[in-house]
């Protein structure tokens, strides 16, 4: 039997020994091997304002399978922001994938970065598909990152570590929404993965640590239907608001909370630690209603933040 030579891609390491949770999915892939070239991806993009004040995304860089050809102009609410899609060549995510994602924005710059379809976990039997992102926003920057649901399929295992490093006069909009599963697939699919583990954390560009929010749901463990977690709701979205505390204000008041049990829809809202910004939240039955609701959101704080409105989103989205 001929070993295979484990070539390691350029991109930079995605490690998580760290994550205790994770311990129990460190078996070596039978077919490709853990951060194997095509299971290594790796994304840098840089945006600033070019020299007449255009902003433009200056720095590409990019490992398969993610992929991003050029940024577009195509938001009318706000047709000089360069809006970006994400996009993988290699179909979902499964066991021993690894990815990384460094976002930039620089001084007085702004952009728009979405993907460009919902992210499936496939089913895993050996290891686990990890996502490290690193969004850097400088003064006075301005980022929506709002991408399409992630889907995790039954036997999943995931993990991710965002870090948000914004300065104080700058604003990221960072959006993530969970589906339970594949509601509709075969008999029902909701609920049957084996982990999810997601944290995000933000800070100060001198290092000043603000808030670290993770949450771990292991469904064998304490079930998503458990009253006080996802109850009889099957889709959840969670919203990051990073912005200066005058802003921040002026979006609390103006976000309305409920819980509309004949919509199936419910929402909250709250202040991050250190007067760093906000946090929404969305549960609801369907990914639909909450991408809008995630949308309009996002929506309302590009009005009180830049003044320009945000239009309805495409209907073939």
């Amino acid at each position: 039997m001929i070993e295979q030579k484990k070539e390691r891609t350029n991109a930079p390491e995605v490690d998580f020994s760290q994550a205790r949770e994770m311990a129990r999915y460190l078996k070596e892939p039978e077919a490709m091997y853990v951060g194997a070239p095509g299971k290594h991806g790796y994304l840098r993009l840089g945006f600033e304002l070019d020299k007449d004040g255009k902003s433009i995304l200056r720095d590409l860089d990019r490992r398969h399978p993610l992929i991003v050809q050029q940024e577009l102009y195509f938001d009318e609410g706000m047709p000089e922001m360069p809006c970006v899609y994400i996009l993988s060549s290699g179909g979902p995510n499964v066991d021993g994938d690894r990815y990384r994602q460094d976002i930039t924005v620089k001084k007085n710059a702004f952009a728009h970065v979405a993907t460009g379809a919902a992210t499936k976990l496939a089913e895993m039997r050996f290891n686990y598909s990890g996502l490290i992102q690193n969004i850097v926003l400088e003064e006075d920057a301005y980022l929506e990152f709002i991408p399409e649901p992630v889907i995790p399929c039954r036997n999943t295992r995931f993990i991710s570590d965002t870090r948000l490093c914004v300065d104080k006069t700058a604003t990221v909009v960072y959006s993530e929404i969970f589906m339970g599963g594949r509601k509709y697939y075969k008999d029902g699919e909701l609920f049957e993965y084996d982990i999810l583990s997601v944290c995000s954390h933000g800070e100060r560009p001198d290092g000043e640590q603000l808030f670290r929010e993770k949450f771990i749901i292991d469904p064998k463990i304490e079930h998503p239907r458990n009253p006080g977690v996802m109850g009889s709701f099957d889709v959840f979205a969670n919203v990051i608001v990073m912005t200066p505390p005058e802003q921040a204000d002026k979006i609390y008041e103006a976000t309305s909370v409920f819980f509309d049990k004949g919509k199936g829809l419910a929402a909250g809202i709250t202040y991050l630690p250190g007067k760093a910004g906000l946090l929404y939240k969305v549960l609801g039955m369907e990914p639909g209603p909450v991408k809008k609701m995630v949308r309009d959101f996002a929506g309302l704080v590009r009005l009180n933040v830049k003044g320009k409105p945000m239009p309805p989103e495409f209907p073939w989205r």
